[in-house]
């Protein structure tokens, strides 16, 4: 495959499939307000699709779907003093009463309506002259704070015009990159990071697919060389989005992979390398044929389980144990090079993790090599954790082995990390 047939296939993967769905969820929750607030029963008035979904810059799997319902001014009274959360508690009543069998519950800014495999946000708010929202916040007895979404839509609409529509493109293989790796980055300030990229330099004003190998490195090395910041101003609005967790050390593995598969170019592994880097949305070599196995093939995988939609961080560490010998931490030892020896014991467990609300535990250990082959001993089942946020295993024979964490809320994998362990 060509570079341009590489990244034209990649880009249609990550199309979202499930835009009926979403369409018809924004039209039910937008006519319920309605009905409560004006006494129609419009599907489409009075409501905006913001975030990812508004900008045009998700991807298949998303699940945090945003909508902002403009409340008549006429109501501002109602609410104005000290009542945020009554707004709030009112707007999830209008969607309950016309959908009680759905799940709908208050947050600290939203209301969330949570269905199978995706959740929408929704924000009461009223518009103010300069086309900006007033929206309720409930923190510490309640107050008013300003969003600007249009701004943000309207600048990554004339970017994406200038830019030969590489801007939209570039945020959605940057997603496709944070989900593989678990990098937990939200849409707005990927889409931000990918719009001061473009925006610094004029080499990809009009370039096609054919130099999207070039693009994707030069972002990724981009987002390695970032000083470390709290937050960045978002496109259009200036609006300050927050760093949840630093993401430079990833994105300069990503560069380095992204090296490689360029250097692999119109070569049969060319597509495995750029696997490395965006996952199983990258097709594979046309040219790539499996061969007969001599052991079972029982790796599975969480796309195929779950859709993934990576927002928060989830840190793996293990510990290193054996009989007449000190307890070491994996990490520290794969960052002097180190491989295990056989008949350690490794007690993997979860570190950090930040996905509010509650959410489930699943694991996987995968075992790669001739040796695992040979002993027909590949695993990877996808397993759950036993509610200890912790997995105990032995080191049994050499190979690359990986061992792979999932937190999934609401039927989604919202946070995932990874850890290599190699047995020599």
């Amino acid at each position: 495959m060509t570079t341009s047939e590489m990244f034209s296939s990649f880009l249609s993967n990550l199309a979202i499939n499930n835009a009926g769905a979403i369409t018809s969820r924004y039209e039910e929750i937008t006519s319920a307000l309605n009905k409560k607030f004006r006494e129609t029963e419009s599907k489409t008035a009075n409501s905006l699709q913001v975030g990812s979904y508004g900008r045009w810059t998700g991807i298949k799997g998303i699940s945090d779907l945003d909508m902002l319902f403009v409340m008549p001014a006429s109501k501002w009274a109602l609410y104005e003093n000290g009542k945020q959360s009554k707004l709030l508690d009112d707007t999830r009543e209008a969607i309950k009463a016309r959908y009680p069998a759905t799940t709908v519950k208050k947050d600290r800014l939203v209301v969330q309506v949570v269905y199978n495999n995706f959740m929408v946000e929704v924000q009461p708010v009223f518009e103010q002259s300069d086309g900006s929202f007033k929206y309720p916040d409930t923190y510490n007895g309640g107050s008013w704070k300003i969003t600007k979404p249009r701004d943000e839509i309207r600048a990554m609409k004339e970017f994406v015009a200038q830019k030969n529509k590489n801007l939209r493109k570039l945020c959605k293989m940057a997603r496709a990159w944070k989900n593989k790796h678990g990098v937990g980055m939200g849409g707005l300030l990927i889409d931000t990071l990918a719009y001061n990229f473009l925006k610094s330099r004029t080499d990809y004003d009009n370039r096609s697919t054919a130099y999207y190998d070039w693009m994707c490195r030069d972002f990724f090395l981009y987002l390695s060389e970032e000083p470390n910041k709290d937050y960045y101003l978002a496109l259009g609005s200036n609006q300050r989005v927050s760093v949840k967790s630093k993401f430079q050390r990833k994105a300069k593995e990503a560069y380095q992979q992204c090296c490689d598969a360029i250097a692999a170019e119109e070569t049969n592994s060319a597509n495995k390398k750029w696997k490395k880097v965006f996952g199983r949305p990258f097709p594979a070599a046309q040219t790539e044929t499996k061969a007969a196995k001599a052991y079972r093939d029982t790796e599975q995988f969480i796309e195929d389980l779950y859709p993934v939609d990576v927002r928060f961080n989830l840190k793996l560490e293990c510990e290193v144990s054996q009989n007449g010998f000190r307890v070491e931490l994996l990490r520290n030892m794969l960052s002097r090079r180190l491989k295990l020896a056989p008949s350690k014991r490794l007690d993997f467990y979860v570190t950090e993790i930040d996905v509010p609300g509650e959410f489930t535990l699943k694991w996987k250990v995968l075992n790669r090599g001739a040796e695992a082959e040979r002993r027909d001993c590949i695993r990877g089942n996808i397993v759950a954790d036993a509610g200890y946020r912790k997995l105990r295993e032995r080191t049994s024979f050499a190979g690359e082995h990986i061992v792979e964490c999932y937190a999934i809320q609401n039927g989604v994998v919202v946070a995932k990390d990874r850890i290599h362990v190699p047995i020599q």
